[in-house]
C-alpha cells in the first residue's frame, strides 16, 4: 500500500503524505515514493505547480518510530545509505523546476521541517508546531541542514539546532521558514491564491528563476551529500545517539536531562 497520495487537477499536482494515524512519520518506503514522484515531475509538461502537504492533523512528525527502532541496529554503511536517501529526497524537492508550495496543515518535526525548508512558498496553519528535536536524541539534523540553513540562516539555525525546542508558526514565519500563517479554515483559500498567482508566470521563466537563485545564493548542496550522510551515520552509532534513541523508545529521560 502506498504511503503517499498523488492527485492532479488541471496543472496542479498535490502530493500528500498519507500516514495520518502516525502523524505522517517518514519511513524508507515513503521517502522512496516521494523521491520517485519529484524526480518524474520535470518530464511532466502538464504539471505547472506542486502542492506538498500531509493528510490528517499533522504535516510530518519526522522519522517513524518503527524505523527508529530498526535504525538502532543499522551498520555504519546502512546509516549512510539511509542518510543519502533522505538527502536525495530533499534535493529532488528543492531542485524541482516547478514551483512547490508547502501546505503545512499541522506539526512538522525533524525531517518534516526539512521538507518544509525545500518548498518555494510555505503556507502554514496557525496551530502548527515546528522543531529540530535531533540534539535531544543525541544526534544532529545533519542531512537536512544544507536545506534548512539555506532557508532560515545560520543565526536561527544555531539556536534552534542546539536547543531542539519546539516553536510556533509565528516564529517560523519570523525566521523565514514559513511565508504565510493562516487560520485553519483559511488554509485552502490561501494555498489556492498562491497557486493562482504562480499560474500567471511563465513556467520556463519560473524554472530559470529557481536555478538562478540556487546559483547565486548557495554553494552546491550535492557536495554535502557524503559529509552529511556520514555524519548522521556516525552520530546514530555514538554513545549519545544510542542513549537518545533508547531513552525515547523506553519513554524515559536521557542522561543529559536527568539533572
Amino acid at each position: 500500500m502506498s504511503e503517499i497520495t498523488v492527485r492532479q487537477h488541471d496543472g496542479v499536482l498535490t502530493v500528500a503524505l498519507d500516514r495520518p494515524a502516525v502523524h505522517n512519520a517518514l519511513t524508507p518506503t515513503m521517502i522512496g515514493e516521494l523521491t520517485a514522484v519529484f524526480q518524474t515531475i520535470p518530464s511532466q509538461d502538464d504539471v505547472r505547480v506542486v502542492v506538498l502537504t500531509g493528510n490528517g492533523r499533522s504535516f510530518c512528525a519526522g522519522a517513524d518510530l518503527g524505523f527508529m527502532r530498526a535504525a538502532a541496529d543499522y551498520t555504519f554503511a546502512e546509516n549512510v545509505q539511509d542518510g543519502e536517501g533522505i538527502f536525495d529526497l530533499m534535493l529532488a524537492i528543492e531542485q524541482c523546476p516547478r514551483p512547490v508550495i508547502g501546505r503545512i496543515n499541522g506539526a512538522a518535526i525533524g525531517g518534516g521541517v526539512g521538507l518544509v525548508s525545500c518548498c518555494d512558498i510555505v503556507v502554514a496553519v496557525d496551530r502548527a508546531k515546528f522543531g529540530f528535536s535531533e540534539t535531544r536524541l543525541g544526534i544532529v539534523p545533519a542531512v537536512i541542514s544544507p536545506f534548512v540553513v539555506g532557508k532560515i540562516g545560520v543565526g536561527n539555525a544555531r539556536e534552534l539546532f542546539l536547543t531542539g525546542e519546539r516553536f510556533d508558526a509565528a516564529k517560523a514565519q519570523q525566521i523565514g521558514l514559513v511565508n504565510h500563517v493562516v487560520a485553519e479554515a483559511a488554509l485552502d483559500t490561501a494555498v489556492s491564491e498562491r497557486v493562482q498567482q504562480l499560474l500567471q508566470a511563465a513556467p520556463g521563466a519560473q524554472a530559470a528563476a529557481k536555478e538562478l537563485i540556487r546559483q547565486v545564493a548557495y554553494q552546491p548542496k550535492a557536495a554535502m551529500r557524503g559529509y552529511t550522510s556520514e555524519l548522521i551515520a556516525s552520530l546514530r552509532d555514538s554513545a549519545e545517539g544510542r542513549e537518545g534513541m533508547s531513552s525515547f523508545l523506553e519513554k524515559r529521560k536521557p542522561w543529559w536531562q536527568e539533572s
